[in-house]
């Protein structure tokens, strides 16, 4: 009897450990999450651009605000076949990246500093909410006027358009850490250096992502700002220009259409991120 008591002792352990792993697999409805989102967003876009063309051939609408959704497939699809609209994109695409890039190395360590120092906020932060609010569009004439048409003129404006938005997030990112966990870290001896890097830079990071994703949209405006006002013969900007001066409304459609799927697509690129480096957040963890 004692033996098998024993026995029973040692397995119990073991058992338990079986049944947590086993709770902590994920559940098929978990698997299958990913592919649920996928469908909705299939059946939903579906949905709407059907409703787009039933509409569009009602007449409902004249097709001068609203042309069919299958012309302004048919009409982007020729365009990229005959090779006219890939030099746009690549050159609006290249450009917003560069500027999106330069921005977060700035808009970052930029907003972690005014965050961290008293003295660096008090002497910054007037020029930084007076660049914030200022209108991108109101600085195209002096860019102009220093850099001339061209590349540089439209990566300046990406960057004035994105830096400030992530650098004023970051900032309040660092402003809104709890006291109560600085005081904790320095209870268990955590200094200055080790308190930010251990506390303060992790309760910042969805404030980082954030501030990603309203530089990518502010960016974007920068990006068609520049290539509408800016001169220069390439980018989405100028065949949105182009496409209304000749009244060609479905390739104007279809530029929007690709302007809304470059910026989705680059906030998802930032869920991925964030996904990967604050798993904590993930909803489904």
């Amino acid at each position: 009897m004692a033996t098998e008591a024993a026995s029973r002792r040692r397995e119990a352990p073991a058992g338990v450990a079986q049944g947590h792993t086993e709770a902590m697999k994920p559940t098929l409805l978990q698997r299958l999450a990913p592919l649920r989102v996928v469908l909705i967003t299939v059946v939903n876009l579906s949905i709407f651009f059907l409703l787009w063309e039933l509409i569009a051939r009602s007449g409902m609408v004249s097709s001068l605000v609203l042309p069919k959704a299958s012309e302004v497939f048919s009409q982007t699809y020729d365009a990229f076949a005959r090779g006219d609209m890939w030099p746009h994109v690549r050159h609006s695409a290249q450009n917003f990246v560069i500027g999106m890039v330069i921005s977060t190395a700035i808009g970052v360590p930029l907003g972690l500093l005014l965050g961290a120092s008293r003295t660096v906020d008090t002497i910054l932060s007037p020029y930084m909410w007076t660049m914030a609010s200022l209108p991108r569009i109101a600085l195209i004439p002096l860019l102009i006027l220093i850099l001339g048409f061209g590349n540089s003129m439209q990566l300046t404006i990406i960057v004035l358009s994105a830096v400030f938005p992530i650098a004023i997030n970051c900032w309040a990112g660092v402003k809104t850490v709890d006291p109560s966990l600085l005081r904790a870290g320095a209870v268990f001896g955590a200094g200055r250096v080790t308190q930010y890097r251990k506390i303060v830079l992790p309760f910042t990071l969805p404030f980082v992502i954030s501030g990603i994703n309203q530089g990518i949209a502010r960016g974007l405006v920068g990006m068609l700002v520049g290539e509408l006002l800016g001169g220069g013969g390439e980018g989405l900007g100028r065949v949105l220009a182009l496409a209304a001066d000749r009244f060609d409304i479905p390739l104007l459609y279809g530029v929007l259409i690709l302007l809304a799927i470059m910026s989705v697509s680059a906030v998802q690129l930032m869920r991925w991120v964030e996904r990967k480096v604050a798993p904590w957040r993930d909803e489904r963890t």
